[in-house]
């Protein structure tokens, strides 16, 4: 068994680096209220965070920081690279917020999926990057009320895919949407919903970040919320999509895998929070990057041969 996991305790597959959390608001070379949820990709031998700040006039910006270990000594640009106040692009008047980060090998560029906000509500954007010094955005691809896009990092059946949570009354799950242009998208479907009643991903799921490829699938780390008396909790489960038809759920783990347990999880703007819309790759290692409490900036690692293990029981139990 590894790491000391045992079937049925998700608290143990993910375990927290010593150093959590591994960036703060004091961290912010200006003045900031908070720092959380970040997009995060490999950008030479460096870990690379595209990092939500939220400023002291509540709005959010997103900006670069690097590391050498992934996991300490962070290097944190002064000047943003997506902000809100861009006259061509009135979406992004109330902040720029929750990137997920695609390295995508056919186009030669990192894509940049991210919240758009304004006073029209929150959409999903798109831009791209080759040195994460300057972007180029595409705008707004689909219009409020839409959240948690993540794009797959290469073309399925000639089209590019994109998971996406919209609003529909009160139903808010994964869905699926798919371009042969990134531009205009179409044919979506459903592919993970909410569960309801008492389960932790019950009220709300998004997804967490970019699916990444395996032997067995594309493997989704996401986002569930369960309501409780004193506020919703926030949890990280996972699941197996199809490698060639990823509309189609190989399975789904029953069980979150992250949770908030520690003081910083539990202690900020918006308490009892993990979520996470960034990993990498490392030596078989999936590196999660999140923000607790929509506070802080915090890592927690698993083996991704582990990850697979217990994502392939939930297979054999369905």
């Amino acid at each position: 068994m590894l790491m000391g996991f045992k079937k049925g305790n998700a608290r143990e597959l993910f375990i927290r680096s010593p150093h959590n959390p591994i960036i703060t608001y004091q961290d912010i070379p200006s003045a900031c209220n908070s720092v959380f949820n970040p997009g995060a990709t490999m950008f030479g031998d460096e870990t690379l965070l595209l990092l939500r700040v939220e400023d002291l006039e509540g709005r959010s910006y997103l900006t670069v920081a690097r590391s050498r270990d992934g996991e300490t000594d962070w290097r944190i640009e002064n000047k943003p690279l997506l902000f809100p106040g861009d006259p061509g692009h009135p979406e992004e008047g109330f902040g720029c917020e929750d990137p997920r980060i695609t390295w995508v090998e056919e186009l030669g560029k990192w894509v940049i999926a991210y919240t758009a906000y304004s006073r029209f509500g929150a959409g999903v954007a798109l831009a791209s990057t080759t040195d994460f010094e300057t972007v180029e955005k595409t705008g707004l691809i689909l219009a409020p009320s839409n959240k948690d896009a993540a794009l797959f990092p290469r073309r399925i059946k000639d089209k590019w895919w994109l998971l996406h949570r919209p609003v529909a009354g009160e139903q808010e799950h994964i869905w699926l949407t798919c371009s042969y242009d990134m531009v205009h998208w179409g044919c979506p479907k459903v592919i993970l919903e909410e569960r309801g009643g008492p389960w932790w991903d019950g009220i709300r799921i998004g997804a967490g970040p970019p699916p990444i490829e395996t032997s067995e699938g594309w493997l989704l780390l996401y986002h569930g919320v369960k309501s409780f008396p004193s506020g919703p909790a926030y949890r990280m489960g996972m699941a197996l999509l199809d490698l060639e038809e990823p509309w189609k759920v190989i399975s789904r783990v029953p069980h979150w895998v992250l949770g908030p347990h520690e003081p910083y999880e539990f202690m900020g703007d918006v308490p009892n929070v993990v979520f996470a819309n960034g990993a990498v790759v490392r030596n078989g290692e999936v590196w999660l990057y999140y923000g607790a409490a929509d506070f802080c900036v915090c890592l927690a690692k698993a083996p991704l041969d582990l990850l697979l293990e217990v994502a392939l029981e939930a297979k054999s139990k369905r």
